[in-house]
């Protein structure tokens, strides 16, 4: 989610301690969150961690929605990839909650 730096750094200056660190925080722990979940050992842990990372996918789909809305710029290359990582944790979730291991 490296583009939500270069997106929000074209951001108005009062956004400074808004919506860019809002956006920003969010992007960061939709990796952070599957790290941690990766190494717990029990699948209601593991998939816990993933439901976490996939509340900040929505929470950064939001604040795109709404910088597109104030023409803070182009958002719809970050949109296409935060929708291809929603598809690929989901998977990865659900297949975390059938496994056997």
């Amino acid at each position: 989610m490296l583009a939500a730096y270069g997106l929000t750094a074209a951001f108005p200056k009062q956004e400074i301690y808004g919506l860019s660190s809002q956006m920003r925080r969010a992007a960061v722990s939709i990796p952070a969150n599957i790290a941690e979940g990766f190494r717990r050992r029990g699948k209601p842990d593991k998939a816990r961690f993933m439901n976490i990372a996939e509340g900040s996918i929505e929470e950064c789909r939001y604040y795109l929605i709404l910088a597109t809305d104030l023409g803070y710029g182009d958002t719809a290359k970050l949109t296409k990839s935060l929708e291809e990582v929603s598809r690929l944790l989901n998977s990865y979730a659900a297949a975390i909650l059938t496994s056997d291991f």
